[in-house]
């Protein structure tokens, strides 16, 4: 049995030799220690035991109560279900334009076939934790300095999708990968800091400009509508203008037409002749005698003083243009006897002697 026993842990040393010969990862958690088989044994919630019957795979413990034969079977690997966070550490990567960022991330995993968890890998954690440093690595390569920054939510379902196609004959599986933080070198973080200042000058001088232009539209318009509604107003100024024009003559001009009939009417009655002959001499005589009033320059007749003759003029110049009238009033009327002291020659006979 001794003999047996020392054979048994020959291997367990010698893994535990490489294990110390390489770099030392971060702390596993994979395995919450090895229990010892008494026989009867009771498997802890999300918990999977690896059980070897004389150093070959036997079987996998379940959550519960579980028996064992001592001895023969040996509990081997103590594998977690629950989900690992693994902290990746920080590491340096170049992006597509040369430049160097120092970037580190965090690591979500779940065990998913304890099987292949435990014989399909040496160390599951540190190859995952490698893994993923090289994907992320690979995936900055592709990414310019600005892509990175815009494209991180991108950049971790990448890289998860790498380390699943790798992980898959691991019995892992990565849900997802978060970087944490991105170090950028001291100059370049000095160019981006004066290429934010310069976009954000940039930006505010072009909504200055938008302003300014926006500003000069409106004012533009304004004058535009301020004409518009000047010219409209002064159309319609005109128009009111002219129709008040046009309705003034209209009524003038019936008013005239009026005075004409009236003054037609009244010149048909008996002794019309005579009352026009006395209101031409009246306006005759009132205009002579403000020609004097009106200007310095008075251009006087030759017999000034014969207002006889003067009337006897204008009542010439009423006799001919009434004389057609005359003549087809005496037409249509029958002869009367003629009266030699008409009432013309009376007052043409009452001015001469007011004027004697």
């Amino acid at each position: 049995q001794l003999v047996s026993a020392l054979l048994h842990l020959l291997p367990q040393h010698s893994q535990q030799l490489k294990r110390a010969a390489r770099p030392a990862p971060a702390p596993c958690r994979w395995n919450s220690g090895l229990p010892v088989n008494i026989g009867v044994l009771f498997v802890p919630q999300q918990e999977a035991w690896v059980v070897e019957r004389m150093g070959k795979f036997h079987r996998i413990l379940e959550p519960g109560l579980n028996f064992l034969i001592p001895l023969l079977d040996r509990i081997r690997y103590v594998q977690s279900l629950k989900e690992i966070v693994i902290n990746v550490p920080e590491q340096s990567a170049v992006t597509l334009d040369n430049v160097t960022l120092q970037i580190d991330g965090v690591l979500y995993l779940r065990v998913m076939d304890p099987y292949k968890a435990s014989y399909g890998v040496e160390d599951p954690e540190y190859a995952v934790t490698q893994l993923a440093q090289t994907t992320m690595r690979s995936e900055l390569g592709k990414l310019s300095l600005d892509r990175v920054f815009r494209e991180r939510e991108s950049l971790n379902a990448s890289i998860v999708d790498a380390i699943n196609q790798a992980s898959d004959c691991w019995g892992i599986r990565c849900l997802r990968y978060e970087i944490k933080d991105i170090h950028v070198p001291p100059r370049v973080k000095e160019s981006m800091q004066m290429q934010v200042e310069a976009e954000r000058r940039k930006r505010a001088t072009v909504l200055e400009s938008e302003g300014t232009r926006e500003s000069a539209i409106n004012v533009a318009e304004g004058q535009k509508q301020a004409q518009i509604l000047a010219s409209e107003a002064e159309k319609a100024e005109q128009i009111n203008k002219a129709a008040g024009e046009a309705n003034a003559m209209l009524v003038k001009a019936r008013a005239k037409a009026e005075a004409i009939q009236l003054l037609a009417a009244a010149l048909a009655q008996q002794h019309g002749n005579a009352a026009a002959s006395l209101s031409v001499a009246e306006q005759y005589v009132n205009a002579f005698s403000k020609i004097a009033k009106d200007s310095n320059t008075v251009l006087l007749p030759a017999n000034t003083g014969d207002v006889t003759n003067m009337v006897a003029q204008a009542l010439g110049i009423y006799t001919t243009l009434t004389k057609p009238q005359a003549v087809k009033t005496q037409d249509e009327m029958p002869p009367a006897h003629e009266d030699s002291h008409s009432p013309a020659t009376e007052v043409l006979k009452a001015e001469q002697g007011s004027s004697s």
